[in-house]
């Protein structure tokens, strides 16, 4: 008997860093092949070379709007290594990074989980015969009514699931969180000058002086936030996480997660994941093993990207070059590999280090959630997963910061003077909203020499390996079920939960290539 393929083309994945195509081909409603191509060619590796190195901090921020912090933050730290200074860093400095860092990190979470994830789980057009009082609700309803529903229509038609009451309760959050989103921008903002492209973060420190002003400005923005995460977006996740229980066994992955770690507690020179770190880093594999972060196990493959063959090694001297049309190839991603082997990289990563690696209040928190999910740690390599880690770090980092602001001294130095040498090296491994992100850096004749980054979305979402070993997204899709080719809410929950966001065209391709039905999405 002859079995039905139908191959499901979603291009380009919009609203995350970079264009991302997906293609999955579905036999008999399971998918049995995925693939995820990068379909723009960025070349900042290239455009970097010739720079006088302090350009890196300012230049690489413009790789991602989203999330442009955790490059600033991982370019300084390359370039503080090259520059012999890494150890040098004022302890205002090293905080301030810490807290500039750490209010990016919030506004991506809250905005992830409201503005892009839960509106697969929720149906906001249970608004539209809303009578009551509540502000939020009447701005969303108002807006509704203008617009005829855009932009939450057209969309895939999901289980909606949610009571209708809840429904309204997390349109109301949803309209909240942006205003908590704006918030934490505002507040990064006072140490970093700006947001997106912040300017505070330079080699040696930063640029902002350290102000009782400031800190209690910050503060007060902050307690907002955490009042937020704590009394909102955690029972929300709670909330949707209950009613579709069925997603902590969806969307496995690798179950092999990679974290760098982050926010520095101390100034060192040298491999920065060496350092104490409030996140730290580590390896998790499946049967929740922990082994150290050992960085010269970092290496990218390139058979499947558009990339001549030699761009492939370690990042710290490897080439980009690109080979458009290369046979084989079908992304300009490249494939990061650990010790040989795909790995997932994100939340889900760092609290699973932490909480592996003994973190008291880590475990605590997690061992809460699983208890009122009703679940083991064995489902934590899930969209759930992903989700719930991602709700459990925002609270983490955002009462850390509380601690950090009272560290603080003020009227102290907050950047160290440098002098750019003739040469050097230097590795910049850190944190970023999506996972860990790498810069490294070699300057010849006080110029960069070369330049590569190795960042989150290209370790989650990046093509096959020389092994044939397809990526964390790839695998995450493979075995998942589709009800409906045409309506393929499951596969966009998966994606979702890795933090690329999806509103895009879809066309649905049977396997001679007839297009069945194309559509919008949002």
């Amino acid at each position: 008997m002859h079995s039905h393929h139908t191959k499901i083309t979603i291009d380009p994945v919009t609203r995350i860093e970079g264009h991302l195509k997906l293609e999955a081909v579905v036999d008999g409603g399971e998918v049995k092949e995925a693939a995820c191509s990068g379909t723009l060619f960025r070349g900042f590796e290239i455009f970097l070379k010739g720079r006088d190195p302090i350009d890196a901090v300012r230049l690489t921020q413009r790789v991602c709007g989203v999330c442009p912090t955790t490059h600033a933050t991982a370019s300084a730290m390359a370039v503080d290594n090259a520059l012999g200074m890494a150890d040098k860093v004022p302890a205002n400095g090293r905080i301030i990074r810490n807290l500039i860092l750490g209010s990016n990190l919030l506004q991506s979470h809250v905005l992830h989980f409201y503005a892009l994830a839960a509106l697969d789980f929720v149906d906001v057009t249970a608004v539209a015969d809303y009578a009551g009082a509540n502000p939020h609700l009447k701005a969303v309803k108002d807006f509704i009514g203008r617009s005829h529903l855009e932009p939450f229509v057209p969309r895939y038609e999901g289980d909606y699931r949610l009571s209708k009451d809840a429904n309204r309760q997390a349109t109301a959050n949803y309209i909240r969180a942006l205003e908590i989103r704006r918030l934490a921008q505002e507040m990064l903002s006072i140490f970093g000058g700006k947001m997106p492209h912040n300017v505070g973060i330079v080699p040696g420190g930063v640029t902002s002086a350290c102000t009782v002003d400031k800190i209690v400005a910050f503060r007060g923005k902050l307690t907002e936030i955490r009042e937020f995460i704590d009394n909102v977006y955690l029972p929300d996740v709670l909330a949707v996480a209950k009613v579709y229980a069925d997603y902590a066994r969806i969307g496995v992955g690798c179950k092999r997660l990679l974290a760098y770690g982050g926010f520095d507690q101390e100034a060192k020179l040298g491999d920065p994941t060496q350092r104490r770190r409030f996140l730290s880093a580590g390896r998790v594999t499946a049967d929740l093993q922990l082994s150290p972060l050992d960085a010269s196990k970092i290496t990218e493959h390139v058979k499947h990207s558009w990339y001549t063959d030699d761009c492939a090694g370690a990042p710290g001297t490897a080439k980009t070059q690109p080979a458009l049309g290369k046979a084989d190839a079908y992304s300009w991603l490249k494939a990061p590999r650990y010790d040989g082997q795909p790995h997932e990289v994100g939340p889900l990563a760092r609290v699973a280090v932490a909480y592996v690696g003994g973190n008291e209040t880590v475990k605590a928190m997690v061992n809460s959630v699983l208890g009122e999910l009703g679940v083991t740690t064995a489902d934590i390599f899930s969209v759930l997963g992903r989700h719930a880690a991602r709700a459990i770090e925002c609270k983490l980092v955002a009462d850390a910061m509380d601690g950090w602001l009272s560290e603080l001294r003020p009227g102290e130095p907050t950047c160290a003077e440098y002098v750019v040498p003739d040469e050097g090296v230097g590795m910049g491994l850190n944190m970023g909203p999506r996972g860990a992100n790498g810069h490294w850096i070699q300057v010849k004749g006080k110029k960069i020499e070369n330049y590569q980054l190795v960042v989150p979305t290209t370790w989650n979402c990046s093509p096959k390996d020389a092994n044939g070993q397809p990526g964390p997204v790839e695998q995450a899709l493979m075995g998942a079920k589709v009800k409906d080719p045409k309506n393929p809410f499951e596969l966009v929950r998966i994606v979702r939960s890795f933090d690329p966001c999806l509103a895009c065209s879809v066309h649905v391709i049977n396997a001679k290539g007839r297009e069945l039905g194309r559509f919008r999405i949002a």
